[in-house]
């Protein structure tokens, strides 16, 4: 295979790693541009639920799941990550009709996945669906679709999923805010889960977020 003739500087190595960050920044920061009603009608189903919040994907979608999974529990909105593999041997018995589960999917055709929003659906429990367009198999399954998408750019080959899985997840980190203030959640409650580390030592917290009052949701639509 041919890995070209030369030797790059390390200008050039750094070039492309500075051009790497950069297409991936704009793609976030554009994303404050396209967020829409669609992060509010979200946020009202998950503070209306009275049961489990599961947060599933697959691949690099499942590790942001667990990322949103854990940020969102960090901040006072308990969540649970959930494998669609798992769920299709067994997993899926822990999903109840109270419970609400966001499904994360770039493409939203993974198999896995539409076959695990279904199985929600079957046994009563909303359905999130992540993706990044309405019109994707998950996001038409779903009783609320969500859409987060990058430019071809913004992955490595226009393949490798790297600016849509911080973009996801920087979508995940603005919903969990939304979620903290809409409960009221304090820093002092967040310090009694958050013990260790350099964290749990501080001793001077920040002013509590201003409280957010969020509406409640009528009808959930696609």
């Amino acid at each position: 295979m041919d890995k070209g003739v030369g030797v790059n500087t390390e200008d050039d190595i750094l070039a492309v790693a500075r051009e790497r960050l950069r297409v991936e920044a704009r793609a976030v920061a554009a994303l404050a541009d396209t967020v829409d009603d669609t992060l509010v009608t979200a946020a009202s189903m998950i503070l209306s639920c009275t049961g489990k919040l599961f947060i599933g994907g697959s691949g690099t979608s499942g590790t942001v799941a667990r990322r949103m999974a854990h940020i969102f529990s960090v901040t006072g909105t308990p969540a649970l990550a959930l494998s669609p593999m798992d769920a299709l041997h067994g997993a899926s018995g822990a999903i109840v009709s109270a419970d609400l589960v966001l499904l994360i999917s770039k493409g939203g055709a993974s198999d896995e996945v539409t076959q695990l929003a279904r199985i929600a659906q079957g046994r009563g429990a909303r359905v999130i669906a992540l993706t990044r367009s309405h019109e994707t198999p998950l996001a038409q399954i779903a009783d609320h679709s969500v859409v987060v998408s990058v430019p071809a750019e913004a992955e490595i080959g226009g393949i490798v999923a790297t600016g849509i899985t911080i973009a996801q997840s920087a979508w995940g980190d603005a919903l969990a805010e939304v979620l903290m203030r809409g409960r009221g959640y304090t820093w002092g409650e967040f310090m009694t889960t958050h013990p260790a580390g350099a964290v749990g030592r501080l001793e001077d917290l920040p002013a509590n977020p201003e409280h957010l009052s969020i509406p409640a949701v009528v009808e959930a639509t696609p």
